[in-house]
């Protein structure tokens, strides 16, 4: 998660591993919603949001589309 700016889409999964190779490895039931872009916005690993059709916009405000 080392970036400038780390964006995600709506509804996207942020991860590495399956969530059953990721519970199997820490041997815990991981939180529901957990790899899921919200998640990431409240725990300060993604910055924002931003629908795909919109990403140029937010990115790049002098852009037109």
């Amino acid at each position: 998660m080392l970036g400038d700016l780390n964006v995600a889409e709506p509804k996207a999964l942020i991860g590495f591993a399956g969530p059953r190779v990721i519970e199997q490895t820490i041997r815990q039931k991981l939180p529901w919603g957990s790899r899921g872009a919200s998640f990431f916005v409240e725990h300060g690993m993604v910055d924002f949001i931003v629908e795909r059709s919109q990403m140029r916009d937010v990115l790049n405000p002098a852009s037109t589309s």
